[in-house]
């Protein structure tokens, strides 16, 4: 009897201990699975965190840079926003291109005496007469205004009022090669503004050799800037330049259309519109010119009174033996549109404008019995 009761005692502990076995066991278990809300967010944010780049983390930051640099972006916003940018970058290069079509006529006229010449229709793009029109030509000065387009796009807005000095190797180039010059002496200090409107104005090859040596740092290196823009505008297989001044070269050469392209591009730059158009200017006031040099586009001067149907609203002209006088200007018609016209080999620079004249009034306002008096 006393064996059973120990036997039972016995039996009764083990089962007791078993329980409370079991239960521990299961409350550890079921702990896993009943974590409160905060536990469960701390544990969701330190994943997040493990999962995201961290800014401050320079190993994930240049880890993540370098595997750009290689392999470039997957991502298709950064897609997107690249071809975004390129598209708009292509909608700012206004590259101008003028084509024939069945109105464009031959200028045929006796009051053009040119031996080269074409007019276009700016807005249009549209070539509206010529005679000559690609054929290769010497440009003359009509270069500058390749040298007054491509230093615009070098020099921008803040460094125009900068102080230079014009530097012996552009007054020398323009006394040894008979330029027209502004009549800045050596070494004289002016702002880079003085040259822009020194190269366009008078024709000055001491301002357009100046403006070549600050924007590049020699005359070679701006040609080769030169050449590249003719490129850039899809006439290099035309068009040629050897310097920025429009000094006779055999392989110095274009067409008055390219030219007229070179226009085109010139009047889409506010700056270059506003040289261009200016009858008049006085460079800054110096210790060699204390009254500064008062400079003219005579050009525009000249032909400012004359009825053309419309109203010249720029200018740019030249002269070798090798093209006769020559020049390239724009003009709004009386049907609000803006028109371009080059001619070349003019027998004298009267005698050039009035053939812009007569363009302008045979060609663009329908004044088919325009007769110079």
């Amino acid at each position: 009897m006393i064996y059973r009761c120990i036997f039972a005692a016995v039996c009764v502990a083990v089962a007791i201990g078993l329980f409370f076995t079991v239960r521990a066991g299961v409350r550890a278990v079921g702990s896993l699975f009943t974590k409160d809300d905060s536990s469960v967010m701390a544990d969701e944010n330190a994943g997040n965190t493990s999962d995201s780049v961290s800014d401050d983390d320079p190993n994930t930051d240049s880890n993540v840079t370098e595997q750009d640099a290689v392999n470039g972006s997957d991502d298709p916003a950064d897609e997107t926003a690249e071809t975004a940018e390129t598209e708009d970058e292509a909608a700012d290069t206004f590259i101008p291109s003028y084509a024939k079509n069945d109105s464009t006529k031959a200028m045929t006229s006796a009051e053009v005496t040119a031996e080269y010449g074409i007019v276009v229709n700016a807005d249009e793009q549209t070539v509206v007469a010529h005679k000559g029109g690609y054929d290769r030509i010497n440009p003359a000065s009509m270069t500058k205004l390749l040298t007054l387009l491509v230093a615009a796009e070098l020099v921008p807005e803040e460094k125009r009022s900068e102080i230079v000095s014009v530097p012996t190797e552009a007054t020398d180039y323009a006394f040894t090669h008979d330029c027209s010059n502004v009549g800045f002496a050596k070494e004289e200090r002016v702002t880079v503004n003085d040259l822009f409107y020194g190269t366009i104005l008078p024709s000055g090859g001491d301002a357009a050799i100046a403006l070549a040596i600050y924007t590049c740092g020699s005359h070679e290196a701006f040609v080769g800037k030169m050449n590249d823009k003719l490129q850039e505008l899809g006439i290099a297989d035309t068009a040629h330049f050897t310097n920025c001044v429009g000094i006779y070269d055999a392989n110095h050469y274009c067409t008055v259309y390219d030219m007229a392209v070179i226009m085109g591009a010139c009047i889409q730059d506010p700056y270059c519109r506003e040289i261009l158009k200016a009858r008049t200017y006085t460079t800054t006031k110096t210790t060699e010119h204390p009254e500064g040099l008062l400079i003219s586009n005579w050009f525009m001067r000249r032909i400012e009174d004359k009825d053309c149907g419309g109203e010249v609203l720029g200018a740019k002209t030249g002269y070798v033996d090798e093209s006769g006088s020559c020049a390239a200007s724009y003009y709004m018609g009386a049907d609000g549109k803006e028109y371009i016209c080059v001619t070349a080999k003019s027998h004298s620079s009267w005698r050039c404008i009035y053939d812009h004249v007569a363009v302008y009034n045979i060609y663009i306002a329908g004044n088919t019995a325009y007769v110079k008096h």
